[in-house]
């Protein structure tokens, strides 16, 4: 423990590095939506097509989940410090580069590599804030740490939107510039290296296999998950192949780390019960966070015809609430009430959120209506990833801290790329069914339904349209509308399911018992 130790700061440092730390979290969180609303801005500006611009966000991605398993070994390999420095200037150039990319392909070249140096950022910050605070306040220190992993998200869109209306596409990446050249002026002054992780692999200790048999795994399952419902899925050769690819690569990578000396991946830090409970409660908490986070603004933009920014926006009391709550948790942490019922909580608290989203939807709902559900989501989100986050990290030490980490990072990322991927199938087979349906109940011979499309049709004679032409356009019309309600109960369905995954979890979290024997962060504090 006394490794470990020495890394606690106290007084004006440690705020300093605490400050660091979450700038570079907020840096890459905040870079992995804010070109969501950007995307056609760049389309038409580069000269891509739907599915090449898409790949701005797929590439960033697949950089983030192939480099935050690796962290911890990158780390021991060229000192924390320096690997730390070293990405957030990575990222900062590719900054600068993606900004002022002329074509697509270096955009996305771009955005891979500052997606490798941004998933760097994300692992090793919650690291150092980790260590730097005692164990007694651990709590506390995932609290802080929280607040840009929960509110990273629901900045990104209100800030996109507000820099591309007022400037231009090229500054979502341009506002990146000054903050990285301050944290690595930081990083290089505040951040220390662990005494432990001074030791470095020789040359021939290197586990080149394992990096290839990750990367291909990782990045391949990324590949499916980003692109596997605008390609059919199966249907495509490639996300058929890449499928293979990425099973045949997880078995050759697990049978490699488990046989040799020096992994890249220390599996066997899993044997810790605590840390297997959290990353499996990560991954949901991801599939919550990001699945919410991708499916209200495309709600209310797609059917309520809101700007980008006005959908941006809406997210703001949900990250207030999340900033509100995330230190009030980690004192509640602190004086002893178990992360179960916190988390048990956190878990009602957004199936509550998605119960009464689902109950609420129509095509007109106002933007009043959204307030208090989304406070109450905010809220759920600060009860889960600071005790999420503490139960995962709270009976490791040394070295084994960092390794943890970059479990419970891969998983988050993971749940929220299965969140997006599995939302935008769902919804894709449900918009069908319901038009189906709604197509079957509409009888054209109904003399209400018939009514309708002669209005439509006068409306349109009226505006000077020749009758045939207003009658298809009426129909048309009509059409639309079935499309659009189709669409609102594929919404309601998301929710509703989604809040019931949520609620089907609290009876298992309540029967998870504590490891005794082993110290919590409450433990620590006698």
């Amino acid at each position: 423990m006394a490794e470990e130790d020495s890394l606690v700061e106290y007084g004006a440092r440690r705020a300093i590095i605490t400050i660091t730390a979450i700038l570079c979290t907020l840096l890459e969180i905040v870079d992995s939506t804010v070109v969501n609303v950007a995307l056609n801005h760049m389309r038409g500006n580069l000269g891509a097509t739907v599915n090449e611009i898409a790949w701005v966000i797929t590439a960033y991605a697949i950089g983030n989940v192939i480099i935050i398993p690796m962290t911890s070994w990158l780390s021991v390999q060229f000192g924390r410090r320096n690997y730390f420095a070293a990405s957030i200037i990575l990222f900062t150039v590719c900054s600068f580069l993606c900004g002022n990319a002329t074509s697509i392909t270096e955009l996305v070249a771009f955005r891979l590599i500052q997606g490798i140096g941004g998933g760097a950022l994300l692992a090793t910050s919650q690291t150092i804030i980790t260590e730097t605070y005692p164990l007694s306040q651990r709590s506390l220190a995932q609290g802080i740490y929280g607040l840009g992993v929960i509110v990273g998200p629901t900045l990104g869109p209100p800030l996109g939107g507000y820099i591309v209306y007022h400037y231009s596409w090229p500054y979502i990446f341009y506002i990146n510039i000054p903050l990285g050249i301050a944290a690595t002026l930081l990083t290089l002054q505040y951040i220390r290296n662990p005494d432990y992780g001074q030791k470095k692999s020789g040359r021939g200790d290197v586990d080149y296999l394992g990096i290839l048999l990750l990367a291909g795994a990782i990045g391949c399952l990324q590949f499916v998950l980003e692109r596997g419902q605008d390609d059919d899925w199966f249907a495509d050769a490639a996300i058929t192949i890449c499928t293979v690819v990425s099973f045949f690569c997880f078995f050759f990578f697990i049978w490699r780390e488990m046989i040799f000396r020096e992994p890249i991946v220390n599996l066997r830090v899993l044997k810790n019960g605590n840390l297997r409970i959290g990353t499996l409660l990560t991954f949901i908490l991801g599939f919550g966070l990001y699945g919410s986070t991708f499916i209200i603004p495309l709600y209310t933009q797609g059917t309520l015809g809101w700007t980008p920014e006005q959908a941006g926006l809406l997210m703001i009391p949900s990250a207030l609430a999340t900033a509100v709550m995330m230190p009030i948790i980690g004192k509640v942490l602190q004086r002893g009430v178990k992360q179960q019922y916190l988390v048990s909580a956190g878990m009602f608290s957004f199936f509550l959120f998605c119960f009464v989203s689902y109950k609420i939807l129509t095509n007109d709902t106002p933007q009043s209506a959204f307030f208090w559900i989304l406070i109450v989501r905010g809220i759920g989100m600060g009860m889960l990833f600071v005790p999420i986050t503490t139960l995962s990290l709270s009976t490791l030490h040394g070295p084994e801290i960092a390794q943890g980490v970059a479990f419970t990072g891969m998983m988050r990322q993971l749940g929220g790329s299965f969140g997006v991927a599995l939302i935008s199938t769902f919804m894709a087979r449900r918009d069908q069914l319901h038009r189906m349906d709604l197509v079957s109940k509409l009888n054209v011979n109904d003399p209400m339904v018939q009514q309708r499309v002669l209005r439509l049709q006068h409306q349109l004679i009226a505006h000077g349209e020749p009758a045939n032409i207003a009658l298809q356009k009426a129909w048309n019309s009509l059409d639309g509308l079935v499309m659009k309600q189709a669409g609102i109960l594929s919404y309601m369905d998301v929710f509703l399911y989604l809040g019931l995954l949520f609620l089907a979890c609290i009876p298992f979290i309540l029967m998870v018992r504590e490891n005794k024997g082993q110290r919590g962060p409450a433990a620590g504090m006698h």
